[in-house]
C-alpha cells in the first residue's frame, strides 16, 4: 500500500439535472428526497416490472435480469467474493432534491433536483427518463399534482460543461460525459493538506459500533463509511475490486482530530408504504473542521461529496462538501 496515498478503485459515475414544470399545484414536504424517491420508485417497477403487485424482488424468478431489482434492490449474487451474506448492497443511484424548504408549488413553476447514477446504472438511463416522465401524470405528492418532465441535462460537478438530453417533451441524446476516479484524484489534488473544513448539508446518518453518531463525527467513522460504500458500489455497479487495507487507513483516521465542531442533529422521517411503519431519517448537520494527516483522504473525501454517505443516500441524506 502506499504510504502517502489513498488510490481510489476504477469508478464511474454520471450526474443529471432533472427540471420538472407543475402543470398544477404540487404540495411537497420539506425533504422532498423521500417523496422524489417513493414515487419516482412506483413509477419505475410499474413500467418494467412483470409482477408489480409482488411486493419484494427476493424469490422472483426474473429478478437477475430485471432492471427493477438491479437498481431498486440489487443482491449480491451467489458466487460474490465479497458480502454474500447481506441481504442487499448500495442502490447505484442517488436523488438529490432541491435545498430549498418550499412546501408548494404552482402551476407552471419549476422544481429542479439532481440525479447521480453509478457504473453500469449509467446504461439505464432511458429507464430513469421514462419513470420521472410517466410520474409527471401519476402526481407527486399527498395531492397527486401532476407535473411535466420540462428537461434533462447531463452535467459535469467540477467544470462549465453540460448536454441537454431530454427537451420539449423528446430526447435528444444519450451523453458520454461522465466522471472517473482519475478526475476526481485530480479535482482533490486542490484541496489543502489540512486543516479541512467538512459541510454535512443533509442529514448524515452514521453509525459506529452499532451505535448512531449524534455528534462529530469522528473522522475515522466518516472514513469507514466512505470505504464501506465506496468498495461495495465499485465491486457490485463497476465490476472491480477495490484492492487497499481498509484497516490500516481507518486506524491513521483515528489520529486526525476535530478542531472545530459545529454540528448538530436533524431530524425527519418518512412513511415506508413497503414496511407499513414510519422510519427515523434524522442525522448530522453542520460543518467540522478536521486537523492532521488529511492528504490521503483528499481522493477519497472528494468522491464522497458525490455519492453522499450514511443511511438513506438514495434520498439525498448524508450530503457534503469539502473546503479549505
Amino acid at each position: 500500500m502506499n504510504a502517502e496515498m489513498l488510490t481510489l478503485p476504477p469508478f464511474r459515475l454520471g450526474m443529471y439535472s432533472l427540471t420538472l414544470e407543475a402543470r398544477e399545484r404540487l404540495t411537497l414536504p420539506t425533504y422532498k428526497g423521500s417523496v422524489l424517491r417513493g414515487g419516482f420508485g412506483y413509477a419505475f417497477k410499474q413500467g418494467v416490472c412483470v409482477q408489480p403487485d409482488r411486493p419484494h424482488c427476493t424469490g422472483c424468478p426474473l429478478a437477475a435480469t430485471c432492471v427493477y431489482a438491479a437498481v431498486f434492490e440489487p443482491a449480491p449474487p451467489a458466487d460474490s467474493a465479497v458480502l454474500r451474506k447481506n441481504a442487499a448492497i448500495p442502490t447505484p443511484f442517488v436523488i438529490e432534491p432541491p435545498p430549498e424548504a418550499r412546501h408548494a408549488y404552482a402551476a407552471g413553476e419549476l422544481l429542479n433536483f439532481r440525479l447521480i447514477l453509478v457504473g453500469q446504472a449509467l446504461g439505464y438511463l432511458p429507464h430513469f427518463l421514462v419513470a420521472f416522465r410517466n410520474l409527471g401524470e401519476l402526481g407527486l405528492g399527498e395531492q397527486r399534482g401532476r407535473f411535466r418532465l420540462q428537461q434533462v441535462a447531463a452535467i459535469h460537478p467540477w467544470q462549465d460543461m453540460s448536454e441537454t438530453l431530454y427537451a420539449d417533451d423528446r430526447l435528444h441524446t444519450l451523453s458520454q460525459l461522465t466522471v472517473t476516479e482519475t478526475e476526481v484524484a485530480t479535482q482533490a489534488q486542490k484541496l489543502p493538506e489540512t486543516p479541512l473544513d467538512i459541510h454535512f448539508l443533509t442529514p448524515t446518518r452514521l453509525q459506529n459500533a452499532g451505535q448512531l453518531v449524534r455528534e462529530g463525527p469522528p473522522f475515522a467513522v466518516l472514513v469507514k463509511a466512505l470505504l464501506g460504500r465506496i468498495s461495495s458500489l465499485a465491486y457490485f455497479h463497476c465490476r472491480t475490486r477495490w484492492e487497499t487495507d481498509f484497516r490500516t487507513w481507518i486506524d491513521r483516521a483515528e489520529a486526525v482530530q476535530i478542531e472545530e465542531a459545529a454540528t448538530g442533529w436533524d431530524d425527519w422521517g418518512r412513511f415506508s408504504s413497503r414496511q407499513q411503519q414510519h422510519i427515523n431519517m434524522g442525522g448530522l448537520i453542520g460543518h467540522n473542521r478536521y486537523q492532521g494527516q488529511l492528504a490521503p483522504y483528499r481522493a477519497l473525501l472528494t468522491l464522497g461529496t458525490l455519492l453522499h454517505v450514511g443511511k438513506g443516500t438514495v434520498f439525498g441524506n448524508g450530503k457534503f462538501t469539502v473546503t479549505e
